[in-house]
């Protein structure tokens, strides 16, 4: 009867592990949105505890089935080769799991970083459009010009990393076929932004260089006329205060 009952347990726990197996491996899953994704990944968590906890009843199974053996060798042989079967199933369908488990992990905190990234790049950019916009109305000063070129130039070294990383990430995502629409619509989205605002940016940048190229000289030649000025000053008071006549001058005193 013991043996009776240890055969019946050993097939219930095949037809457990031929259920699990055909719920969670075998099913063909879309993640076309994060919730679908984030929900597969907590149901996966479950299933690999579910058949953890098994390990207990796999352990008795194990145990009786070995004391069955002692006692009555022939029954116990033949239950033997039945749990060996059972046995190598039950660690396949762990690791099966675990490796699923593990994939769907991965994948979440792949889709979690691409957010991440997209966030630090989506906030330089506003900062980006933000100095852009602050160039558009300044004082016709040399220091206001030169401020400003600074601090657009100081953006614009914004390393180039963290948009690598938003191009691996997303392509590893599109590539296995997981959230593809929502990823190529913020990449869309994210690059024509990127590609406008660099586009605007260097050439408000050469634009400010050009000009303040131009109000250098333009001092600098206010200064050569100035100090000229001051020289033929200089000259025509000492012509006054000797008294020489205006026709004894040379040509440009006069």
């Amino acid at each position: 009867e013991k043996a009776v009952n240890l055969k019946k347990d050993l097939a219930e726990m095949q037809e457990w592990m031929t259920q699990a197996e055909e719920e969670y491996l075998e099913k063909d899953f879309e993640y076309k949105s994060p919730e679908e994704l984030e929900n597969a990944v907590e149901e996966m968590k479950r299933a690999k505890e579910d058949v953890l906890q098994k390990e207990v009843r796999v352990k008795i199974l194990k145990d009786n089935i070995k004391m069955l053996a002692t006692k009555v060798p022939s029954s116990g042989q033949d239950l033997a080769t039945e749990l060996n079967v059972v046995l190598e199933n039950y660690q396949l369908l762990c690791n099966r799991i675990r490796g699923k488990c593990h994939t769907l992990e991965e994948v979440w905190s792949c889709w979690i970083e691409l957010l991440q990234y997209l966030d630090l790049e989506t906030a330089w950019l506003n900062n980006l459009e933000e100095r852009v916009q602050m160039t558009g109305n300044l004082p016709d000063k040399l220091d206001a010009v030169n401020d400003a070129l600074e601090s657009l130039e100081s953006v614009l070294r914004h390393p180039a990393d963290n948009r690598t990383q938003i191009r691996e990430l997303g392509q590893t995502l599109i590539d296995g076929g997981i959230l593809d629409d929502i990823i190529s619509e913020k990449l869309e989205a994210f690059n024509a932004r990127y590609e406008e605002l660099s586009h605007l940016a260097v050439s408000r940048q050469i634009s400010l260089e050009q000009q303040l190229q131009t109000m250098r000289e333009t001092d600098h030649m206010l200064q050569v006329l100035q100090e000229s000025l001051g020289d033929l000053d200089r000259q025509l008071t000492s012509y006054l205060t000797d008294r020489i006549d205006a026709f004894q001058m040379p040509q440009e005193a006069q």
